[in-house]
C-alpha cells in the first residue's frame, strides 16, 4: 500500500493522470501578488510580459515539481532556482506558448510531451515582470536537454514537501536600505526562494482546492 504523506495526494494524481482543467486564479482565495506588496510595499507597474511553466512530473513513482538553477552569469536573477520560462516574444500569443517556447529553448522539453492543465494568479517581480505561471503535467520519458546559458542544474522536488505549510518560511534581508520580507523553503541543499517560492505558494493552495473540489 502507497504511503501518502499528504491526505490529498491520492485525489490529486488521479485528477492530474486524467488531465482535468486546473482553474487556478479562482481556486486560490488570497494569491501572493507580488515582491514587493508581500513586504507590505506597492508593487511598481510591470512593463515586461513573462510566463513560466511550472512541471509536474512523475518521478520515480514520486508526484513532483521540476526546476532549474540560473548560471552565476546571469545578468537578472543569477544562481537563483526558478521554474522554465521567461519574457515574452514578439510572436508568442498566449502566456502557454512563452512558458512552453522557453521550456522547450531551456532544457529541451518539447511542447508535445506536455498537457496544459491551467494558471496561477500573475505575479510581479522586484525586476517588473509581470509573470504568468502556467501548470504543465510531463505526460511523457523527458531527457533533458540543458542550454548551459540559461541553466546549470535540473532537480526535482515531491509535490507533497510543497503541500505541507509547514515547510514555507518567512525571511527577511536588507534591500536598498529597506526590510524586505520574503517567502522560501529549503529542500535538501536547494534554497528556493522569492518569486519562485511565492508561486509554489499559490500553487500549493489551487492544487488543494483542485484536490479536494467536486469532479
Amino acid at each position: 500500500m502507497t504511503d501518502y504523506p499528504n491526505p490529498a495526494l491520492p485525489a490529486l494524481e488521479a485528477k492530474l493522470a486524467r488531465g482535468m482543467p486546473l482553474d487556478g486564479p479562482a481556486l486560490v482565495k488570497s494569491p501572493l501578488r507580488g515582491d514587493l506588496s508581500n513586504s507590505g510595499l506597492k508593487d511598481q507597474p510591470a512593463v515586461k510580459e513573462a510566463a513560466v511553466l511550472i512541471p509536474i512530473i512523475f518521478k520515480d513513482g514520486i508526484l513532483s515539481i521540476l526546476f532549474t538553477q540560473r548560471p552565476e552569469t546571469m545578468k537578472e536573477h543569477p544562481g537563483q532556482i526558478s521554474f522554465p520560462g521567461g519574457r515574452a516574444a514578439p510572436g508568442d500569443k498566449t502566456p502557454e506558448e512563452t512558458a512552453l517556447r522557453e521550456a522547450n529553448e531551456e532544457i529541451g522539453l518539447s511542447a508535445a510531451s506536455v498537457n496544459i492543465i491551467g494558471r496561477l494568479p500573475a505575479y510581479h517581480t522586484i525586476t517588473r515582470y509581470k509573470v504568468t505561471p502556467v501548470i504543465g503535467v510531463i505526460r511523457n520519458k523527458f531527457s533533458p536537454v540543458i542550454d548551459p546559458r540559461e541553466v546549470v542544474e535540473i532537480f526535482h522536488a515531491p509535490v507533497s514537501f510543497f503541500l505541507d505549510k509547514t515547510n514555507a518560511q518567512t525571511q527577511t534581508r536588507i534591500r536598498e536600505g529597506k526590510e524586505r520580507t520574503f517567502y522560501a523553503f529549503q529542500y535538501r541543499d536547494h534554497y528556493i526562494w522569492g518569486a519562485t517560492a511565492a508561486m509554489l505558494i499559490n500553487l500549493r493552495e489551487a492544487l488543494l482546492a483542485y484536490a479536494t473540489g467536486s469532479e
